[in-house]
């Protein structure tokens, strides 16, 4: 199936795809491991800085080829913050790209994002185009409290939901539902339901969270109920991937393949323990 086929499953079983962020081939190992042995389907998410580390052509090789090998994986340009650098994506074969112009007026995310569009619309084979609106803050760390700016006032409100995928015509949408991203040492703010309700009957194309990691699992659960059907996960691949190195790293062992499989078996945890939740199982 397409992706667009895979999320339609997902609507009508009332789960959500997993997707997780990867910098290199550990990170992917882990996570298509992870989803093949559960038999999901799975994303694999590659930010700007990530893409630059791990090589744009070098991870849709590797989608390429398990895909091939009969694996429901897509490949997603997470967080592209300029119109070429998406087309940059799009060209190389991904699967999906968010516009990310969320920092931006609303005109001008209106504008990348309908120009995304027209270029993925003008592709000889399916291309999703994702954008977001209303602020969640920008960093995959572990940090002390909510952004700046972060509040139930600056959430998407429905009305503007409708009007913002009217205008653009995305496949895709991202909103801020109490969703931050990171993690948060105070606690991870708590999503508001039932916005996730309205803007899903609002705007009727799939949702999608991002911020997830450290979010409750019942929030996860409700979440899934009320219209998300994509759920990013990143913050906890990465202190997963940490704590693992430095375990492996204790054994003395000089080789790298094999101090590195200590991070890959914790990543993989992790992303197994998420897939189980989203997919219900």
């Amino acid at each position: 199936m397409s992706l667009k086929e895979t999320i339609a499953w997902a609507k009508e079983k009332k789960v959500a795809i997993g997707h997780f962020n990867v910098s290199d081939s550990e990170g992917f190992r882990a996570v298509v491991e992870g989803a093949k042995e559960l038999g999901v389907p799975v994303i694999i998410g590659v930010s700007e800085g990530e893409r630059e580390f791990i090589g744009v052509q070098e991870v849709a090789s590797l989608v390429k080829i398990a895909k091939e090998n009969g694996h429901p994986i897509f490949l997603n340009a997470d967080h592209t913050y300029s119109v070429d650098k998406a087309k940059v994506a799009i060209d190389a074969g991904f699967d999906a790209v968010i516009i990310d112009g969320a920092n931006k007026s609303y005109e001008e995310n209106v504008a990348m994002t309908k120009e995304v569009v027209a270029y993925a619309k003008a592709q000889s084979r399916e291309v999703l185009v994702e954008a977001e609106l209303g602020f969640i803050g920008q960093s995959s760390k572990i940090i002390d409290t909510v952004p700046d700016g972060v509040s139930e006032e600056t959430q998407t409100k429905p009305e503007e939901a409708a009007r913002f995928v009217m205008e653009t015509g995305v496949d895709l949408f991202a909103p801020s539902v109490g969703n931050v991203h990171g993690l948060v040492k105070s606690g991870q703010p708590k999503l508001n339901i039932e916005r996730i309700k309205a803007i899903s009957e609002a705007v009727n194309i799939p949702l999608v969270l991002h911020g997830g990691s450290g979010i409750a699992d019942p929030d996860f659960v409700s979440a899934i109920e009320a219209g998300i059907r994509i759920i990013h996960i990143n913050t906890e691949l990465r202190v997963a991937y940490k704590e693992g190195v430095e375990e492996g790293l204790k054994s003395g062992e000089l080789a790298p393949y094999k101090f590195m499989q200590e991070a890959v078996k914790e990543m993989e945890q992790v992303v197994k323990e998420r897939l189980k939740l989203f997919n219900r199982m």
